[in-house]
């Protein structure tokens, strides 16, 4: 924001305390005329909120004046430029680190411009695609047109040239050319090409690098216990792992955490059935085999049952008290739907750390004595309320009752992972639904003081998933579908898929239920992450299924069979490892070198899903290279036999390097999307 941007926000927010100063004015005028009624009690409420707003206005227009450093800041960037490069791994540790094509170019342009340009502050670095080119840089336009404001007579194509002179010596970019209104054609080098696949050949994939480590806590999945997981928790579990192993794979240390809902007044419901139904159940542990059935008579008698009510409330308050026999069923009732989660997690391959809203109760109150010594609490209606900045809706951090909420332990648990676990980036993987009430949670945080401008908080929403009539999906008579139902029917549908296919009959036992679990998870998977997180999806178990298009099906049999390529030349590993380490990599085929870039772009990847958060992209590339490969193996003869014997005659070493380059960056991908793969499907 610059100086004048934020001059005129000033403006705005005292033209508002003006308006709302004259608003208060004339209550008090009113209040003077009027007896003592309810009007007179209700104008007095309105009178208290119109102070706080006022005040609160006030402090944050005084925290803005209170920036002159910032300001300043933003007045000298109209005059200079700075430098925005990304961070370069160590000189002496190079050999651990995959390339960013477009974050190296990006550097290389910065300091070019930078040497030319060094006065225009509007300079940025844009890179691109190109479909003439590899990539292709379009800064020169904005940078000419900058200079016209200050009265300099220079054309794009010139501007261009500037920047093509200044680029520093490198192994990158083999050629530029600069075209039309000032666009820099940008060739990449077949020589870096081949260091970059001699270093994947030999090392793997590896992931790019980024700078500091950070501590990353991640909230995924977090469904309620005593009610079974649904299929509204499918793509929080399934978004929440994969960005995980993603932040994993960068070297990050990642905290998983599964905010469970293992506390509140249905507790007090359930156990008071306990104890109905088992009375010895401390004694004994009662065979509570279907909890979600147990839930529903316990709620009946609590909405049925004034008597059986009263007793409920009653053993919330016990519970809240930490009463020996009541937090014994407390947590016999969350290990019976323990196990059911574990059920799917292990099913799923998902990893968590349990860490629900019980683990935060002692640390609610903390939370409200520090909001009321920061002055930042209102009592409306024997409520205590946080107004955090540009927020709609205020947090309630005591009920009436004397309570905490959702909003108290939401505080509570952002505090914990901020100031005790010493977070840096804290991520909530959760519906979109949520948007108003976790702005309102991370405002709060600020407003005290918590979370610092270094902080990376984000709320990682997704939309709902839709069944195929376009609606909520449910079952047919209307029910929440159940997680479990769920991965049944795809382990159903996907064994007989490989029937269909007569896998059976090539597959071992063994085998054919590992392909199962692999076809069946990976496509309920590989749906949901395929689609933008931020939008619904249509769940069809028929169009996952299919062997064709951007599918689990159809990228797991196409890793299988490049795997299968150097497997059935009988070339090894370590063969390829002595064949990159002893020759050159050709690349002279068209076909070839398509290939090469496409590889290459995987780091770039990796670099925007870690940023923008948005996994469908990592699927997006694993589709296009498997496309690229195939366009590849069709045209480029990588082991050639005998048309009468079968007998291998040659094999094309290079061009299984290209096969075992795609195969691993694939296996990576479907690691970090959190798919198995097979090497026999």
């Amino acid at each position: 924001m610059d100086y004048s941007n934020l001059k005129s926000k000033l403006d705005q927010q005292d033209k508002l305390i003006d308006s709302l100063e004259k608003e208060l004015t004339e209550l008090i005028q009113q209040r003077d005329k009027l007896k003592p009624n309810e009007e007179l009690s209700k104008l007095l409420v309105d009178r208290e909120k119109l102070t706080y707003r006022i005040k609160i206005l006030k402090r944050s227009i005084q925290e803005e004046l209170n920036k002159p450093k910032s300001i300043s800041k933003m007045k000298s960037s109209n005059s200079a430029r700075k430098l925005t490069c990304k961070p370069l791994p160590p000189a002496s540790n190079t050999e651990n680190y995959s390339i960013s094509i477009t974050d190296t170019l990006y550097g290389l342009f910065d300091r070019a411009i930078q040497t030319e340009f060094s006065d225009i502050a509007e300079a940025a670095v844009v890179i691109t695609g190109s479909k003439v080119a590899d990539y292709q840089c379009n800064s020169a336009m904005a940078i000419c047109q900058a200079l016209k404001t200050k009265g300099e007579k220079v054309n794009p194509s010139q501007v261009a040239q500037k920047i093509v002179a200044n680029i520093e010596k490198n192994d990158l970019i083999e050629k530029t050319e600069v075209s039309g209104p000032g666009f820099i054609n940008i060739y990449l080098s077949k020589i870096f090409a081949q260091t970059q696949l001699k270093k994947l050949v030999n090392h793997g994939a590896q992931a790019p690098f980024i700078g500091e480590k950070k501590r990353t806590v991640i909230d995924f999945s977090s469904p309620n216990i005593a009610k079974e997981m649904h299929v509204g928790h499918l793509r929080s579990t399934i978004i929440g792992e994969s960005i995980s192993r993603l932040f994993e794979y960068f070297g990050h240390d990642v905290l998983r955490l599964n905010h469970l809902g293992d506390w509140g007044t249905q507790f007090g419901m359930l156990i008071a059935h306990l104890k109905d139904k088992f009375p010895n159940y401390s004694q004994e542990i009662p065979p509570i085999g279907d909890l979600q059935a147990f839930y529903k008579e316990s709620k009946k008698r609590f909405d049925e049952d004034e008597q059986f009510k009263k007793r409920a409330y009653e053993c919330v308050v016990k519970l809240q008290n930490y009463d020996p026999e009541i937090i014994k069923g407390w947590k016999l009732i969350c290990d019976v739907s323990r196990k059911e989660f574990e059920y799917i997690y292990r099913e799923l391959g998902i990893s968590l750390v349990e860490r629900g809203e019980s683990f935060y109760q002692n640390l609610m109150k903390e939370v409200v004595v520090e909001f009321e010594k920061a002055d930042l609490v209102k009592v409306e209606d024997g409520r205590k309320l946080v107004f955090p900045p540009n927020v709609s809706i205020p947090l309630t951090i005591v009920k009436s009752d004397g309570g905490y909420t959702y909003d108290t332990s939401d505080l509570a648990a952002l505090k914990n992972r901020l100031i005790a676990e010493k977070g840096d980036v804290l991520l909530y993987v959760i519906d979109a639904g949520q948007s108003v009430h976790m702005q309102g949670i991370f405002s709060a945080g600020r407003q005290i003081g918590w979370l610092k401008p270094n902080h990376r908080v984000e709320h990682v929403e997704f939309g709902v998933v839709l069944g195929e009539d376009k609606k909520k999906f449910k079952t047919r008579s209307g029910d929440t579908v159940r997680l479990k139902d769920l991965l049944d029917e795809g382990l159903s549908r996907a064994l007989a898929k490989l029937k269909e296919k007569e896998r059976d009959k090539v597959l071992s036992a063994e085998e054919l239920v590992a392909a199962q679990k692999a076809v069946a998870y990976g496509c309920i998977k590989y749906a949901d992450l395929s689609h933008n997180r931020t939008n619904e999806y249509i769940f069809s178990f028929d169009k996952m299924l299919e062997d064709k298009g951007n599918t689990a099906v159809y990228m797991l049999y196409a890793y299988t069979r490049i795997r299968s390529i150097a497997r059935n030349a009988g070339i090894t590993s370590q063969q390829l490892k002595d064949f990159v380490n002893g020759n050159s990599i050709s690349l002279n085929d068209p076909k070839e070198w398509k290939l090469a870039k496409q590889i290459l772009k995987f780091p770039e990847i990796l670099i925007k899903t870690l940023n923008d958060l948005l996994v469908h992209s990592i699927c997006d590339y694993m589709y296009e290279l498997a496309t690229v490969f195939t366009e590849f193996y069709d045209n480029c003869y990588c082991i050639e036999k005998d048309r009468q014997t079968g007998e291998i005659k040659s094999v094309n070493m290079s061009r299984l390097v290209l096969c075992d380059s795609t195969a691993s960056v694939l296996a990576t991908c479907f690691n970090l999307l959190g798919l198995t793969t097979l090497e026999k499907m």
